[in-house]
């Protein structure tokens, strides 16, 4: 995985991105989890989740997840999600948080050592290069066994490090199966629920939300 204890690093998860991949391959993340396992491995400065949310409703059902993530030791990045209805009258949900995660990347490159991006994008393949330039080591978490693979081929080439998510999923996840079948009770906390749940999956933009 290649990971070094003593190297200044930085998360930029691309929530989308990841929540899509973790369904791909058959679980659910566990954030607190994810956040303590890297933490073990190398000094994070700072974890960036980023986030386009449709808010149609006074209060968002969001709200206890960006919440949860803000007080948990994430730096939370949002924007509204556009809502428009397509040429063939479907109902569409735009948010893409390209600039958003580039800019930061930038920004933060000449403080960090490695920067570790969470997302399969090859629209991503520039910005990383940008960030190599400054001397910034970068890794791409994403998969190659899910199918259709989610890592671009150009992204994986200019990384400096991929990380395949199947094999450390362990580490930070539960499965989708087992929450399932694990009977609840009274005590029991609520799941907390990525933005793309509260989003019907046919009203999906992929292209910019994947």
């Amino acid at each position: 995985m290649n990971l070094k204890k003593e190297e200044r690093t930085c998360l930029f998860i691309d929530g989308s991105s990841l929540y899509s991949t973790s369904r791909g391959l058959g679980f659910d993340v566990d954030y607190k989890k994810l956040l303590d396992f890297f933490t073990s491995k190398t000094h994070i400065i700072r974890a960036y989740y980023y986030a386009a949310i449709l808010d149609t409703e006074d209060y968002s059902p969001l709200k206890p997840l960006t919440d949860w993530l803000s007080y948990n030791g994430y730096f939370l990045v949002t924007k509204p999600a556009r809502e428009f209805t397509d040429s063939t009258g479907k109902r569409r949900v735009k948010g893409n948080m390209e600039i958003e995660i580039a800019v930061d990347m930038m920004e933060m490159a000449p403080h960090i050592d490695h920067a570790i991006l969470f997302t399969g994008d090859s629209d991503f393949r520039r910005v990383v290069e940008a960030v190599q330039r400054q001397g910034t080591r970068v890794s791409v978490v994403s998969s190659m066994r899910s199918s259709p693979p989610l890592i671009g081929d150009d992204l994986r080439r200019q990384a400096d490090n991929f990380m395949e998510l199947a094999t450390i999923a362990s580490n930070f996840t539960r499965r989708q199966q087992a929450e399932t079948q694990r009977p609840r009770t009274g005590a029991a906390p609520a799941p907390i629920r990525h933005p793309a749940d509260q989003m019907s999956e046919p009203d999906l933009d992929e292209d910019d939300l994947l």
